[in-house]
């Protein structure tokens, strides 16, 4: 039913109609935990419709996840009707991907390009670290493929990376980037970021292009604005900068992916760049009892750089915090199972429940426990669907066929189910096919076609298995452009010999399972029989590339375990909250750096704001499975007011009290505060207590202090403080 639009305010509270009846200009909103944001977004862009007369197709909605773009799209055709179908609501991918697949061409690229996800771009990263004879201990592949990444979220190129490229990790980044980037190139694929960074290119090279976007999309939206990267605040200023129609969302108190790439500083100088911009704060909760959003408060109203909000409610004070001490790992899952059951008795049901972690490693006592006490829980996290191995060996036929250019899923399939394809064959096909200037996959196509247009030096049972392969892709392709997408799914998975493969490889359980996860495969594809192939094919394999493990969490899944990163946008009647020991929430790697420390209070934010009901906080004298036996109770539980916690023991407790209340504001104790001179030279190897040994870049004196830069294989580059730093020089 279509809203009338004078009615369309009649819900909103006094800030949230300011939001929405505010339509030209630079517009940031405030929007704190549970305010009611999306209402206010969804409401914003009917009331643009329906009031202002603004077409649907010249507004665009940006956000994250496919789920928040969903409920956005759903909730504009309830107040607008079919007309609000036209509204460009989606993730910055799935925009991004949209307009090169009409656009790439200006940049001298083919259409039908593949996205390669992580798992194929650490392909890439491994071959070529193989390539260039570099050891994977000396030089992690993940390092690598995550300072690459980096890069192109700062639009840096290959080139301008080697020119400012300094010691040898960034020189060796330098390297395998340029050449990451030409394989890309060959594969006419492209990953996550190029997306965004070819939009940007795009927009600022050509002139047309961009004047053309600009007048598609005159009003501009972007949720959840503080987790945005620089390559995406590019892209929304180029998009807005003819009309300023710019309305953004977000919460800088929920800042917590800086490890992603977002720019906290994107929201909060906003202001700064739009000295006209209208400032809305949404401070009305509409989730949480007081007591909670007190707490919440009290922690980060510490934070030295943030817009100031109060959030309040008119749902009373509720109960109490509940903080609850255990003795270790095991005996706080057992905790928490124990309140789970009084939970139940108090009429709420598993799915009200979520417990929330700060590490993954985290998840396995309470699991244990979970199973012990045969409680049901779903693990929001773990593997994701199109993450399963026959799920992705299935998707690289696909790809496959659809793009022969695509190497990688060749590389991928070649001999799964095994077929006579040893790594050496492999490698003569792909000598041969770079020699001849043609993609793997088209060289194997060609043998099928014509075995004697192929030379290759390879044995004759070999070069049989190469021909079969070439046959059974060709007959794939042919299929791909004739039947329904599931049909094909399922001739792939009983042609190719995978379905024989898997049964035959598994035990018998682990067989159900996977032929199970297949025919979900089949039904997934299913949605897209109705469209005419290969079309339906590229669709297909675009969702499947950009779905993500949270859009698909049950909501009858039993008690839900994530990590605090995973919760944000989410929300519950109960929330345990684990694990509130220093050195494992704030993390140790956050200890050294006040930017570190500042998020990770942000994250306590976001955890405790996710709450209903009722907040439990736990944390353990021990845990077992850390270096350190002994642990000290969180910093945050310390600067929780008193009169809001109960618990056989409240954080006012001795050690607690000792070690944090009144204590002076600090990071962490300071370490060789004596240590005379630069103790560092450039190739020294060090230990670190967090990150592992690693080889010193640079050092060089700052304040009678030495700053340490040091290139470790797992996690990059990283600059510490030789006083605080937890590092140690190595013989």
């Amino acid at each position: 039913m279509v809203i009338n639009p004078e009615s369309l305010l009649e819900s909103l509270n006094d800030p949230q109609r300011q939001a929405v009846e505010t339509i030209g200009g630079p517009v940031l909103i405030l929007a704190g935990a549970g305010s009611g944001k999306t209402r206010a977004i969804v409401h914003r862009i009917a009331y643009l419709m329906l009031a202002a007369r603004v077409p649907a197709w010249q507004i665009l909605g940006v956000t994250f996840t496919n789920k928040a773009a969903q409920e956005m799209r759903q909730r504009v055709r309830e107040l607008t009707g079919p007309v609000g179908e036209s509204v460009q609501l989606s993730t910055f991918h799935a925009f991004c991907s949209r307009i090169l697949r009409r656009e790439i061409h200006r940049l001298g690229w083919e259409d039908g390009f593949t996205i390669y996800d992580d798992a194929d771009q650490l392909s890439v990263v491994r071959e070529l670290l193989k390539s260039l004879s570099v050891d994977e201990k000396r030089l992690s592949p993940r390092a690598v493929l995550n300072s690459i990444s980096r890069a192109k979220d700062e639009l840096i190129t290959p080139p301008v990376l080697a020119e400012h490229a300094e010691g040898p990790f960034e020189i060796a980044v330098a390297k395998v980037y340029r050449r990451y980037q030409q394989v890309l190139r060959d594969a006419a694929a492209l990953d996550f970021n190029d997306l965004i960074m070819f939009v940007v290119q795009l927009l600022r090279e050509h002139p047309d292009i961009r004047e053309h976007y600009q007048d598609r999309f005159r009003y501009v939206m972007v949720d959840e604005y503080q987790d945005t990267n620089h390559a995406q605040y590019e892209l929304v200023r180029l998009l807005a900068a003819k009309y300023r129609n710019i309305c953004v969302v977000g919460d800088d108190d929920q800042g917590i992916y800086s490890w992603r790439g977002a720019d906290i500083r994107n929201i909060l100088n906003f202001q700064r760049e739009y000295a006209d911009a209208t400032v809305i704060k949404l401070e009305q909760n509409y989730r949480s009892t007081q007591n909670i959003l007190d707490a919440a408060h009290s922690i980060i109203s510490r934070l030295p750089r943030r817009q100031e909000k109060q959030l309040w409610t008119t749902q009373g004070s509720g109960a109490p915090l509940v903080v609850l001490p255990a003795h270790d790992e095991e005996d706080e899952a057992r905790l928490v199972v124990n309140a789970v059951r009084r939970l139940q008795d108090d009429g709420y049901g598993l799915n009200d429940c979520v417990v929330m972690y700060r590490t993954n490693a985290q998840s396995r006592a309470l699991e244990d426990a979970l199973v012990a006490y045969g409680m049901p829980y779903q693990l929001v996290g773990g593997v994701a669907f199109y993450m399963r191995r026959e799920i992705k060996d299935i998707l690289a036929y696909l790809r496959l066929i659809y793009n022969p250019a695509d190497s990688v899923s060749l590389g991928r399939v070649a001999n799964v189910p095994p077929r006579g394809i040893g790594a050496k064959t492999f490698a003569a096909l792909a000598a041969w096919s770079d020699m001849q200037g043609m993609p793997p996959a088209e060289a194997v196509l060609s043998l099928a076609e014509d075995a004697s247009t192929v030379p290759l030096p390879v044995a004759s049972r070999a070069r049989g298995a190469l021909e079969n392969l070439g046959r059974l892709l060709s007959t794939f392709r042919r299929d791909m452009m004739r039947l329904p997408l599931s049909t094909l799914v399922n001739q792939i998975v009983k042609d190719s010999g995978y379905l024989e493969y898997i049964r035959k490889g598994e035990n018998i359980e682990e067989a159900v399972d996977r032929e199970e996860n297949l025919e979900e495969l089949a039904a997934a594809a299913a949605r897209f029989d109705e469209i005419e192939p290969p079309q339906g094919l590229g669709l297909f394999l675009h969702e499947a590339t950009l779905a993500a493990d949270v859009d698909r969490m049950d909501a009858d899944g039993g008690l839900t375990l994530m990590t605090m990163h995973n919760a944000k946008g989410l929300e519950f009647p109960v929330v345990f909250v684990t694990g509130m020991e220093e050195e494992l929430f704030p993390h140790i790697r956050a200890l050294d750096d006040p930017e570190g420390i500042e998020e990770e209070r942000r994250l306590c934010y976001v955890a405790l704001t996710r709450a209903k009901e009722r907040l439990y906080l736990l944390y353990a004298a021990r845990r077992y499975s850390s270096n350190s036996l002994g642990r000290l109770p969180s910093r945050f539980l310390a600067e929780l007011p008193p009169e809001l916690l109960t618990g056989p023991t409240t954080p006012a407790q001795p050690a607690l009290e000792a070690a944090w209340r009144g204590a002076p504001a600090r990071v962490r104790p300071p370490r060789n505060r004596s240590a005379p001179g630069q103790q560092y030279r450039d190739g020294d190897r060090v230990r670190h207590a967090v990150f592992g040994e690693g080889t010193v870049v640079s050092s060089k004196m700052s304040d009678s202090d030495e700053e340490v830069t040091v290139a470790f294989p797992d996690v990059g580059i990283k600059r510490l403080s030789a006083s605080f730093a937890p590092i140690e020089k190595l013989a």
